[in-house]
């Protein structure tokens, strides 16, 4: 299976250089088959699990203060693209039968 580092590094807006890239697609090829390695070993006697730590979740309640609440202009300030007190983002959808 060919690993296309360069278009997953766009996916996640990860900028790198062509050697960047040949090391990384190493290191996921690695990755890859120890997971196909994994996938043979047996265990349809081992009880699925979903939660090996025991670790309870802590809830608590929200509480707003001045420290946990933005201005709009604070929180747009950081946006690449801005419209009338909101974020542009590119359009997903097309236009045709899909819909």
């Amino acid at each position: 299976m060919k690993i296309d580092i360069a278009h997953i590094a766009k996916l996640a807006n990860l900028p790198l250089q062509k050697e960047e890239e040949g090391k990384l697609a190493t290191q996921l090829d690695a990755t890859i088959a120890y997971i196909e390695e994994l996938s043979q070993i047996d265990t349809s006697k081992v009880e699925g699990t979903n939660m090996v730590t025991q670790t309870k979740n802590v809830y608590r309640e929200d509480e707003v203060d001045e420290f946990t609440t933005l201005s709009q202009d604070d929180a747009l300030k950081n946006a690449k693209h801005k419209h009338n007190g909101l974020v542009l983002v590119p359009a997903i959808l097309e236009e045709g039968d899909n819909a």
